[in-house]
């Protein structure tokens, strides 16, 4: 048997649930987004031993555990008080018999069971449901002592670690904070835990080393503003995801009273863009419809994809995106691709070929709807309810190499969503803009740069990369706020660097660009793009065409 072949057949044993995880690990290079059920949703702090194992029966007998869903998550709510020797006890009525019962009762169904901690000292229940019961129990000053709890003793999977203590209560640094208790974590625990990082924003580029998954935004709720917030906020976010770590956007409002597109296109987002499937309805009366769309077979299958990659945008026209990635191989023929219409309109979507880099006659099928559509060799075109999704695997004859990189698309290593630096690099709309999206503030120190790690060349050789730019408003001066004039673009690639100078000055003038040539290696190479002393123009995106001289 070929490694190809041997790939293909420990993959199927991944599905099915027989190879162990550090096997796939190794084989499909990267651990998927965990699947399961969460309390939080429906139940909020009002759970109850009996109620959760009702729910870890449904998902056995509604057949989730065998499409994939293997977590029962108990969030706030199951916590009573802390001894005089910081010893932590159960609620009295809710858990009379204590967690390592849930625990045990829940992998006794051959799931993994999940629980819900803070970085503080209280936590979200006890601030915003008026629980009582939630002041002093977080992990603040017990970090090694509830590990040992909760992973050791009670036997507990995955645990997910709010916020609201540490930072409204103590002001804390989250990096230090989270640091410290992952640290713990891994210094007592017994097996690996699955961590969850809930900040309810992205954090920060430290935040890989220390959790599967972390929040990019606030608190879900089932309606049609909160689903479409969420993935605006993860639109960019692609660059910070992979090799088995992911963007979480909430657990799943389906089932709770969204209307069924948007609830498919809420599923079908979530499943494209690699986030953690949360289910978090009532298991126990969940719908015929809803479930079939939980089950969905080729939705699944592309959020558990072996590459685990997150989808990117590559267009946005008439108030639609088209988000592109790659499933199955890297750089192959086989795409995702989604047309996602966020608007309270239809939506017309003509998305060429070349956009998502594959030509030849595609086959089309929409793993919504389980059906194969039309073939096409030039264009594909969907008319889009408002609030809805195509979501599409679109296999080509040939992959071709990209055109366009966008600035939005980069790894930015000084992201700071928390907002904490006076001059933060951050997205901007610029309706001019190609994808009308421009990255602002990059530069001013060595640290803050924009990454592209996987620019591809066929056969590498010399190549013109054209740089689009808009300029920025002028500085006020000083070594921290230069004027416009004072700004330039270090250009790296594969290491190699140049400095663009004597760039544009003038907002109004709109897209600016500047070429310059470079010799590509084959295969991937390396895109950085900053200033150490100054800032950068806003960019755009730069382009790269074979140099024929």
């Amino acid at each position: 048997m070929n490694n190809h072949n041997i790939f293909k057949k420990f993959v199927s044993l991944c599905a099915i649930g027989i190879m162990p995880l550090a096997v796939y690990s190794q084989l499909c290079k990267s651990v998927p987004p965990i699947m399961g059920w969460s309390s939080w949703n429906t139940y909020r702090v009002n759970i109850s031993e009996s109620l959760i194992k009702k729910q870890a029966d449904a998902m056995v007998a509604r057949g989730l555990k065998d499409a994939g869903y293997s977590y029962i998550n108990v969030d706030d709510g199951f916590f009573g008080y802390r001894d005089d020797d910081g010893l932590l006890h159960t609620h009295p009525e809710r858990f009379p018999n204590g967690m390592k019962v849930v625990a045990d009762y829940i992998h006794s169904l051959g799931l993994k069971a999940g629980i819900y901690s803070e970085a503080g000292a209280n936590t979200c229940g006890s601030m915003w449901d008026a629980d009582k019961n939630g002041i002093g129990v977080g992990l603040y000053g017990f970090e090694r002592q509830d590990a040992d709890l909760f992973f050791n003793k009670w036997g507990f999977d995955f645990i997910k670690i709010d916020y609201c203590g540490a930072g409204q209560q103590l002001e804390l640094d989250e990096k230090e904070r989270y640091t410290y208790i992952v640290d713990a974590i891994r210094e007592v625990s017994r097996h690996n835990v699955s961590l969850n990082i809930c900040r309810w924003a992205y954090p920060g580029t430290w935040v890989k080393d220390l959790a599967r998954s972390w929040r990019i935004s606030g608190d879900i709720s089932p309606r049609w503003e909160s689903i479409r917030h969420i993935i605006s906020k993860n639109m960019y976010l692609s660059a910070f995801a992979g090799d088995g770590h992911y963007n979480d956007m909430d657990m799943l409002e389906v089932g709770r009273g969204l209307k069924p597109e948007e609830d498919e296109t809420h599923f079908g987002m979530w499943c494209i863009m690699s986030s953690p499937l949360l289910i978090g309805c009532d298991l126990t009366t969940i719908s015929d419809s809803v479930l079939n769309l939980l089950t969905n077979p080729e939705l699944i299958a592309l959020n558990q994809d072996p590459l685990g990659l997150q989808a990117y945008v590559v267009q946005h026209e008439n108030g639609g995106y088209v988000f592109v990635k790659d499933i199955e191989k890297k750089r192959g023929t086989v795409r995702a691709v989604a047309l996602y219409n966020p608007t309270d309109a239809a939506c017309s979507f003509d998305v060429p070929l070349s956009v998502i880099e594959l030509e030849g006659k595609c086959r089309i099928r929409d793993l919504v709807k389980r059906k194969d559509e039309v073939s096409t060799d030039k264009s594909i075109c969907f008319d889009v309810p408002a609030h809805g999704v195509k979501i599409l695997r679109v296999e080509g004859k040939k992959r071709i190499e990209p055109v366009v990189y966008e600035a939005e698309q980069a790894f930015l290593n000084d992201f700071d969503d928390l907002a904490k630096r006076k001059r933060s690099v951050s997205f901007m709309p610029y309706e001019q803009a190609s994808g009308k999206m421009t990255v602002t503030n990059l530069g001013g120190h060595k640290d803050n740069y924009a990454l592209w790690n996987e620019v591809y060349s066929d056969k590498g050789g010399k190549y013109i990369m054209t740089v689009y730019y808009v300029p920025s408003e002028k500085g006020q001066g000083g070594m921290r706020e230069p004027s416009v004039s004072d700004r330039r673009i270090e250009l790296s690639v594969n290491g190699n660097m140049v400095v663009l100078r004597n760039l544009e000055t003038d907002r109004s003038t709109g897209v600016n660009k500047v070429e310059i040539p470079v010799e590509l290696q084959k295969g991937y190479n390396v895109v950085r793009i900053g200033s150490r002393l100054t800032y950068t123009p806003d960019i755009d995106c730069f382009t790269l065409t074979p140099d024929k001289d």
